[in-house]
């Protein structure tokens, strides 16, 4: 279950001009030009203005109807709230569509803070809780936060649990038989690949349909997302059944796998990205059964989920994944076997 202290939520509190929205106008740019996608939470004690009042958009707002403002690159969404949104909550569910989130103010929530400290102030409030760095306002405070930001979300990054799931099922019509229980080298591609997992990741799952050996029975089996086709349903099944956690996806059927081309994959991975799809060589295309999923990448799959080719490779497209080279003597770990003709070619 996710917790606050393993999100990458960051709150900017002081007192009354101390500085904040100064900072984080100087700031933000420079972290959304290192790949990074932000949010800003800001607290407003005198109400928010968000519409000119006898425009077409606050007169239907006001008839009690909720408005969807859009606009070129823009939208804002004004809904009526009887009771007031929690903040930890919210900060969950921003967290799993952003690298940071930022909040400002609330310096009495239970988040972890950096205090600015106001001209004379030489400390933070002793009864403020979770201030984990004090800035002196001077000139050089941008840099200082930008230096902090940079540790401090890497180790919120890697924070992050990374779990393991392997996927069986599909029609194998053209081996004749459950591809997950084939056997090679005195196991099956299951265990195999289970095995592999082992090594990376704090748990691993398997997603689909399909009988398991009994040695096998004690792992978590998740049927494949209902509604959704192809090898997708089972990487979403997997991603609801723990949202918090990231993930290293194997299907059954690439019996070459090793911890090395894992650990290779996991070593791919830089702060900001949200999904590794290898390719085999620049020409080739991306390889989404084995592959690298953060946690953050869940929305974007369910929203492939809906299109008409709901195909995980499609998620290359999207600027927060990268598609990196495979070394060629780890190439092997990515080839599926699919027919009897490559089956008797592995033996």
């Amino acid at each position: 279950m996710a917790t606050i202290e393993h999100l990458p939520v960051l709150g900017v509190c002081g007192f009354s001009g101390s500085g904040k929205t100064t900072l984080l106008q100087a700031v933000i740019p420079e972290l959304i030009q290192k790949g990074l996608r932000i949010a800003v939470v800001k607290h407003d004690v005198h109400g928010i203005q968000v519409d000119h009042p006898g425009k077409d958009s606050d007169l239907l707002f006001h008839t009690g109807a909720d408005i969807l403002l859009q606009g070129p690159c823009e939208h804002f969404f004004r809904v009526h709230t009887p009771t007031p949104l929690e903040l930890i909550p919210e900060l969950i569910k921003l967290s799993r569509q952003y690298d940071l989130v930022l909040v400002e103010g609330h310096k009495d929530s239970p988040i972890p803070k950096i205090w600015l400290l106001n001209e004379g102030e030489s400390a933070a409030p002793a009864d403020k809780k979770n201030i984990i760095e004090t800035l002196a306002r001077d000139s050089q405070r941008p840099k200082h936060f930008l230096d902090f930001i940079q540790c401090w979300l890497k180790k919120q990054w890697e924070k992050r649990p990374v779990y393991g799931c392997v996927l069986i099922g599909g029609q194998s019509s053209r081996m004749g038989r459950p591809k997950h229980l084939i056997e090679s080298k005195g196991q099956t591609w299951l265990a195999h690949s289970i095995n592999a997992l082992n090594e990376h990741c704090e748990q691993v799952i398997i997603a689909g349909a399909g009988d398991l050996p009994k040695e096998l029975k004690k792992y978590h089996q998740l049927p494949d997302a209902p509604t959704i086709r192809g090898p997708l349903a089972g990487i979403l099944s997997a991603m609801r059944w723990a949202p918090h956690a990231s993930w290293l996806v194997s299907a059954c059927d690439m019996p070459h796998t090793t911890t090395t081309a894992l650990h290779w994959l996991l070593r791919s991975r830089v702060l900001g990205v949200w999904g590794v799809l290898p390719r085999i060589s620049v020409e080739s295309p991306p390889e989404p059964l084995l592959a690298y999923y953060d946690f953050r990448a869940a929305h974007l799959l369910e929203k492939l989920s809906m299109s008409e080719k709901p195909a995980p490779n499609r998620l290359s497209q999207h600027e927060k994944v990268i598609l990196p080279v495979v070394p060629k003597a780890l190439s092997s770990a990515w080839k599926n076997i699919n027919t009897v003709q490559e089956l008797e070619a592995l033996k």
